[in-house]
Parts: C-alpha cells; sequence; structure tokens
C-alpha cells in the first residue's frame, strides 16, 4: 500500500507520535521533519499541518525551540523533545501498540471466518 492509498485520518491521528517520535533521536528543524516523515513513507506534510502541530507540542510543554541564524539564509526555529515530551511518547508509543494489536486481531478475524469479501454466511 503507498502512502496515496492510506486513509489520510490514518496520518493525522498518528503525527504526533510520529513527530514526537523523530524529536526523541534528536534536534532538528520542521523541513528536516517534513523529509523525514516522508522518507519513512507517511507521504508528504505540508507545512500547514506540520507547522501548526509542532506550535501545538511547543505550547503543551512536549518540545523545546530555539532559533539558529543561517548560513546566508533564513533562520531555522529547531525543536526539541522536553523530558514531558519524552514521557508522552512513552504513553502514546505503548497505547498505539495495544491498539494497533486490536485492531490487527480484529480486521484478521473475519478472514478466519471465511468473510473475505463481505459475503454473508447461509
Amino acid at each position: 500500500m503507498t502512502f496515496e492509498d492510506r486513509p489520510a485520518d490514518w496520518v493525522r491521528g498518528t503525527l504526533d507520535l510520529c513527530v514526537l517520535g523523530l524529536l526523541a533521536g534528536e534536534e532538528t528543524y520542521g523541513y528536516q521533519i517534513a523529509q523525514a516523515l516522508e522518507a519513512a513513507g507517511m507521504g508528504p506534510i505540508k507545512g500547514g499541518t506540520l507547522y501548526p502541530l509542532l506550535g501545538r507540542l511547543e505550547r503543551d510543554g512536549l518540545v523545546d525551540t530555539r532559533w539558529q541564524a543561517g548560513d546566508g539564509g533564513p533562520g531555522r526555529k529547531y525543536y526539541r523533545l522536553t523530558p514531558k515530551g519524552g514521557e508522552r511518547l512513552r504513553i502514546l508509543s505503548a497505547a498505539w501498540s495495544e491498539f494497533a494489536s486490536i485492531v490487527t486481531t480484529v480486521a484478521s478475524s473475519s478472514m478466519k471466518k471465511g468473510d473475505h469479501h463481505g459475503e454473508s454466511e447461509s
């Protein structure tokens, strides 16, 4: 399944978790986050989606920011995970793993019953 085939709700529903996960590795800036998400298979994430999310994570105390002057260009706002953000990442990761397991179990249970194409048994 390509990202084009994936429901947009899936990306929106997991974007916080994915961004926090990326920031757990190292401090980075918005464009680099978008590039990493796309490279990971999330598809292109527009600035109109990413930057408001980063602003909310900052307001919620989950990330800290700093500005760094650009080398001959505009400065960049760098984001890094706070301890509160690390805890939120841990909680969301555990919750996601549990939820994904439930979805997988439920989605595959219909296949085991022989309802492969929405056909009902008579």
